[in-house]
């Protein structure tokens, strides 16, 4: 069931360099979308960028997913700059390419927490390394980098097998500050009046929080989203068979922030499966917390 998700965590596709991830995610699309229940429009295009948008039957519901990751963009003598908040260690190494080759590099954190790779050769300044793919499956968990997000767009690509009506909303920029969203939001709301939004995201493992509970339907990160409708989706989830977990964080964001401050009356809840060691080498999903992320996704579609 989770090779797509094996394949998806492999793509290299830091901040700003969502387009291969767009390339993978359409030639998934094509090829397999003949088999699901209605065949999506794709809408994309350079008012778009990078970002895309697929469309089924007549939509009420959107749900969005970030295509980027973490990583680090390679500066002079050999210093590293992060791309959003990489929780890096001594230990991991970097992969990437640049004009001269293939890179995979060690890295070196000093006194100060910069960050310098160790490699052959100098790394042509501009380059991009995420971490090294590392990809394992037991019983119950996955253990991968960039399960955040790769999980999201996993979730979103099985919804599509059986959705008849729905956007799904592939954004970029997530990790490092945004800015797709605002006119992702602007096309939706003025071509579709949508109003419903969710946030397809993985979340934290925490003392309220926990694995083999269920998807995380968030009450509130950083930002609080309209209660009206979060009581509505919770109530969807209770009618269901779905297990499910609720989330009160006071840190945290995600693509909900710039829908939230958008100028369109839109609502909107994050709602995804928890994971351990966020933005490292290593971070660690349980697998039932993902189906049950896919199986309420499925039925938010149908029951908002």
């Amino acid at each position: 069931m989770f090779t797509l998700l094996k394949d998806l965590c492999e793509v290299h596709s830091p901040s700003g360099e969502e387009y291969r991830m767009k390339e993978f995610i359409l030639k998934y699309v094509r090829a397999n979308s003949d088999k699901w229940k209605v065949q999506p429009e794709i809408i994309d295009g350079d008012e778009f960028q990078d970002c895309f948008i697929l469309r089924f039957g007549r939509p009420k519901v959107a749900a969005f997913a970030h295509m980027d990751t973490t990583g680090f963009t390679v500066r002079y003598q050999d210093q590293l700059i992060p791309i959003g908040s990489p929780d890096v260690k001594n230990t991991d190494i970097l992969v990437g390419r640049d004009a001269l080759g293939l890179i995979e590099c060690k890295i070196k954190i000093d006194e100060e927490y910069r960050v310098y790779y160790e490699f052959g050769r100098a790394i042509l300044t501009g380059a991009t390394l995420t971490y090294q793919k590392y990809y394992r499956e037991d019983k119950h968990y996955i253990y991968s980098p960039y399960l955040d997000n790769r999980a999201g767009i996993f979730n979103l690509l099985k919804v599509a097998e059986t959705l008849e009506n729905g956007l799904l909303v592939f954004s970029c920029w997530e990790e490092h500050g945004g800015g797709s969203v605002p006119y992702l939001t602007r096309f939706i709301y003025n071509n579709y009046q949508i109003k419903k939004v969710l946030i397809s995201d993985i979340t934290w493992v925490t003392d309220g929080v926990n694995f083999n509970q269920g998807v995380v339907i968030s009450v509130r990160d950083r930002n609080i989203p309209r209660r009206s409708f979060i009581d509505r989706i919770i109530h969807v989830a209770n009618k269901s068979k779905v297990r499910y977990q609720l989330e009160v964080e006071a840190s945290g964001s995600s693509d909900g922030r710039e829908v939230q401050i958008s100028p369109y009356p839109i609502d909107w809840c994050f709602v995804g499966a928890p994971e351990q060691y966020a933005h490292s080498s290593r971070e660690k999903l349980h697998k039932n917390d993902l189906t049950q992320m896919i199986n309420l996704y499925r039925i938010l579609f149908e029951g908002l």
